[in-house]
């Protein structure tokens, strides 16, 4: 720079959004995993992981407040928990996560659809039936939590949330 040139100014950084540094952390934490599991498991189902295990904490709350202080039947116990544990997940994911932009109503239209397809298949079907057979609710729930996960993280990340074209990982 000659003496008569002035410096452009540096532009200040903003600083990362809560979505950058959820998705910075995930990403430390992928990179420290034993056994190799570093090369198969994205940042993404960590991320969901931890998500959906502090809101499926929520549901299980809930569930038994509903059930066991309230006495709600069990579907209806069920139902209301789920619903109010599915937005939570929803919104986080969606934010932290998978960092969408997309426009929210059409993914919220198809979060709709697939929690519908859960609901009916691994809560009313799969929880509620286990329940019924003479598995402790607890129980019953855990193991259709564990099938859901699957299913909702798929639904997630290649459907729900495909706009994020690989930031998500």
């Amino acid at each position: 720079m000659t003496a008569g040139q002035q410096a452009e100014p540096i532009a200040p950084q903003s600083p990362p959004s809560p979505g950058q540094r959820f998705h910075t952390a995930m990403e430390a934490v992928t990179r420290r995993l034993p056994f190799g599991l570093s090369r198969v498991v994205a940042p993404s189902f960590l991320g969901f992981a931890l998500i959906n295990g502090s809101t499926f904490a929520l549901d299980l709350l809930l569930l038994t407040l509903f059930r066991s202080a309230l006495h709600w039947p069990v579907p209806v116990a069920f139902t209301v928990a789920y619903l109010i544990a599915f937005t939570a997940s929803f919104l986080l994911n969606r934010a932290l996560n998978f960092r969408s932009h997309a426009p929210v109503g059409p993914q919220a239209g198809l979060y709709s659809v697939a929690v519908a397809i859960n609901y009916l298949v691994f809560i009313l079907g799969l929880g509620s039936g286990l329940a019924a057979l003479g598995t402790q609710y607890h129980l019953s729930r855990l193991i259709a939590g564990a099938c859901e996960a699957a299913y909702m993280y798929s639904a997630m990340r290649w459907v729900i949330f495909r706009d994020t074209g690989g930031r998500a990982d």
